[in-house]
């Protein structure tokens, strides 16, 4: 039980040290403090940009929702702006999927806001 006791912090040490930065120096050396998080709070995660200004319903727009939520598996899945399509979308959003009638333009809103919330702090 004492080496159990003992190896846990120490672990723990270890896995904390691993996660941060070697130095408070090398996280500042490669862009100034105000420019890195400027930044990265604009960066969206890999490979989930957000399209700029694509029309709510727009091939581009169902395009992006289905890649961002995986609705679609290598074009296996119910095509975009299908009711099944929208179903599947609001199982991926779960408890955060809009309560406006699948489709319509405020859930299509409402999809939009919140993964251009999810995007940008992904």
């Amino acid at each position: 039980m004492r080496f159990l006791l003992t190896v846990v912090p120490i672990a723990a040490a270890l896995i904390i040290a691993a996660c941060s930065p070697s130095s408070p120096d090398a996280a500042s050396a490669t862009a100034p403090p105000a420019a890195s998080s400027a930044a990265a709070d604009a960066t969206p995660a890999p490979g989930k940009n957000a399209p700029a200004n694509p029309a709510l319903g727009s091939p581009g727009w169902y395009a992006w929702v289905d890649k961002t939520l995986a609705v679609s598996d290598d074009g296996h899945g119910p095509r975009p702006d299908t009711p099944a399509w929208n179903q599947a979308v609001n199982a991926k959003l779960g408890q955060e999927a809009p309560q406006s009638a699948p489709g319509s333009l405020e859930w299509q809103q409402a999809v939009d806001a919140l993964l251009r919330t999810r995007v940008a702090t992904h």
